[in-house]
């Protein structure tokens, strides 16, 4: 399914983050993510910001080649060729980096691949959800004989909501309810395969989302990002509720009660310590891991999870603080930073069609936004020490975890600056001869 991860670190061949350099030993999916561009609509995904940088980039570039262009044939000053020649290089890829968000991402980069190897440039989103299933389900049935980890990443409930022409129309709630429905039946048949092979009493199965409702996904009056009922706030927004708390459903007969409900906070960062533990490794002791098995959670053997605190990030940014009190078991949240919501009290960034994670579009808040979750799970009453007996204690301590937190962390580039998402054309995965990179396994056996 989709890794997000993107593939080439300083050449295009070296595939230093594709996900067989990374543990796993196949792989069938799309590199990169799945946009809005890859079904050839005319509402480029790209944040709004991040474009409007690229074109003021462009724009100053091209106004400084100008000038030294200039100032080199008056003889005004003395400039090497050589720095206009790279200053116009880098104006160039700004400017294609830009202009890419509105026709070239599909041929470039929505592909599928099979293991190194492209199988689909630019992919044929009509044929993607059979090419998946089939993909998950033959790896099941060559697999039975043994232990095995399968991670199906789906392209569903993202937009573009590609959907089958066999469910349009079957939901209540338009293309975003279809998209649902088939995402449901799919994983049917991966756990009617499941059950066929006499492996429903050994597997485990983990099924949960990354994230809350994209808000801003909006086709007309349509709602195409989902939606988070009582809970503030979606996807891409750093700490609010809505953008976070999302349900799991864990499935493994014979081992884990059927039935249970489990009102703990657990993380998508348990899942690594969870499998290694069931596979009868050892997590490694050389580093900090912020996950924690669930497996005696599930199955009963404790009671709470062992997550007092959660640290909500937007980027590099630490946006806010969950803490389950153990001794209470009341559930705190500190905002340090939140969204400023376009237009206001609308609930998301609009305008900008995600909201940023620092600058001018972001708030920050001194002393935090504090709310109990427990009372207030949709965080629309922030408290205040005049209002809370607790709240210079409960700063205190969530101040205490943030300094222990920081700790252990290491630097690392911002994922979403400007220079990690200029385009650059020697690390361009290409099925062909570049920049003609067309090609289909179907066509090519044939």
């Amino acid at each position: 399914g989709k890794w997000h991860m993107g593939v080439n670190c300083k050449t295009r061949h070296d595939h230093c983050h594709h996900p067989l350099n990374h543990g796993f030993d196949y792989f069938y999916g799309m590199p990169f993510t799945l946009v809005n561009e890859c079904q050839g609509t005319d509402d480029p995904e790209l944040a709004k910001s991040l474009q409007d940088t690229y074109w003021f980039y462009t724009q100053m570039i091209i106004l400084a080649v100008f000038t030294l262009v200039i100032g080199k044939l008056a003889n005004l000053f003395p400039v090497k060729w050589k720095i206009i020649i790279c200053l116009a290089i880098c104006g160039l890829l700004h400017f294609i980096s830009w202009f890419s968000s509105y026709g070239f991402t599909k041929y470039w980069n929505c592909i599928l691949m099979r293991n190194h190897d492209i199988t689909e440039q630019p992919m044929n989103l009509q044929k993607t959800t059979s090419n998946m299933l089939k993909e998950a389900v033959t790896f099941v049935e060559r697999n039975k004989h043994r232990p095995f980890l399968l991670f199906v990443s789906l392209l569903h409930v993202h937009t573009p909501l590609i959907t089958t022409e066999k469910f349009r129309g079957r939901s209540r709630h338009g293309l975003y309810g279809d998209n649902v429905e088939e995402m449901d039946w799919m994983v049917g048949r991966l756990l009617d395969v499941i059950d066929k092979e006499g492996l429903k009493n050994t597997t485990f199965i983990y099924f949960a989302s990354d994230h809350g409702g994209f808000l801003e996904a909006h086709r007309g009056n349509s709602q195409l990002g989902g939606w988070n009922g009582i809970y503030k706030g979606g996807k891409g927004m750093g700490g609010w509720e809505g953008g976070i708390r999302v349900p799991g459903i864990v499935r493994w007969p014979g081992v884990l009660p059927a039935g249970t409900v489990i009102d703990e906070p657990t993380s998508l960062m348990d899942i690594y310590p969870t499998v290694v533990q069931m596979a009868g490794g050892a997590v490694p002791q050389d580093r900090v891991v912020d996950g924690h098995t669930l497996l005696p959670l599930l199955r009963g053997t404790v009671q709470h999870s062992r997550h007092e605190f959660l640290f909500h990030y937007c980027g590099v940014f630490l946006h806010a603080v969950h803490w389950h009190q153990k001794d209470s078991g009341t559930v705190w949240k500190a905002h340090y930073a939140s969204p400023v919501f376009q237009p206001e009290g609308s609930g998301a960034c609009f305008r900008r069609g995600i909201c940023p994670c620092f600058g001018d579009g972001v708030t920050h808040h001194d002393p935090p936004l504090l709310f109990n979750l427990s009372q207030d799970p949709s965080e629309a009453n922030p408290l205040s020490a005049d209002t809370e007996p607790l709240f210079d204690a409960v700063m205190r301590r969530i101040r205490a975890a943030v300094e222990e937190h920081c700790k252990t962390l290491t630097p690392v580039p911002q994922q979403l600056s400007p220079y990690n998402n200029i385009w650059k054309p020697w690390l361009q995965p290409c099925c062909g001869m570049f920049p003609f990179c067309w090609c289909h396994e179907e066509n090519n056996k044939a």
